[in-house]
């Protein structure tokens, strides 16, 4: 099997204006950083972002949001970056909203060659317009089709130079289903392991899925959930007097 392990710049490469690209990460956490640097600093434009978020302004797509290099975001909320709400009421960000659970099984449609999901979610509402309605013994669903990238950019735990991969709690949540729905998949890793430490039990993405492993240089940050960063930026605010 070829080895995936290349530099930041390999896996850049692949990234070009105008594509469709995937962001696995949560809501700003979890993301593949040094990757999204690379894109940044690449100055890649008018990205068509599909991510679970807007992500936060110093966190996944939404520093490229700020950056104004994402053109269209496929999301379901943008409530953790005013920043992506900002440039939405402005005209600068067109944005798409998608309940969530359609959201991915969207994605899961794209990546496993689905011709579309019918869900009851939406039905009625703002979601409907411009959709396929169907009834089916008595129940209307919608029809919503796949969503499909050019790249994937997703962030794991563990990698060989294979590709194959693990991901740790809760990044499985986007990061498995989106890498199967994109032409490139890049992922970047915090630790590179051995072929064959990753048993078939340890293996949440398979390695002919994977395109380029990309081993993060950075310190390894523990994993700090958003409430846990909210209750600290506002006991240092406190601590400052609420300035």
């Amino acid at each position: 099997m070829k080895n995936k392990v290349s530099t930041l710049e390999q896996c850049v490469a692949n990234v070009k204006d105008g594509q469709t690209i995937l962001f696995g990460d949560w809501h700003g956490e979890l993301s593949a950083e040094e990757v999204i640097t690379g894109v940044l600093e690449k100055g890649v434009k008018d990205i068509e972002a599909i991510a679970v978020s807007g992500g936060m302004p110093d966190q996944g797509v939404g520093r490229l949001i700020v950056n104004k290099q994402v053109k269209t975001l496929r999301t379901t909320h943008i409530g953790l970056n005013p920043v992506a709400k900002d440039q939405m009421f402005a005209g600068e960000l067109e944005v798409e909203f998608i309940p969530q659970g359609t959201f991915a099984e969207r994605i899961r449609a794209g990546g496993f060659g689905l011709g579309g999901v019918l869900t009851p979610t939406g039905v009625g509402t703002d979601v409907a317009e411009g959709k396929q309605v169907l009834n089916l013994n008595g129940k209307d669903y919608l029809l919503e089709m796949p969503i499909h990238g050019d790249v994937a950019i997703i962030k794991a735990w563990k990698g060989d130079e294979y590709g194959n991969i693990k991901f740790r709690l809760t990044a499985n949540a986007t990061n498995y289903y989106m890498a199967f729905a994109a032409d490139t998949v890049i992922c970047e890793v915090e630790e590179l392991v051995e072929v064959g430490e990753l048993g078939p039990d340890d293996i949440d993405v398979p390695a002919p899925v994977i395109d380029y492993i990309y081993v993060r240089k950075g310190e390894k940050k523990p994993f700090c959930p958003m409430w846990q960063r909210a209750k600290a930026k506002a006991e240092a605010k406190a601590a400052e007097g609420g300035k």
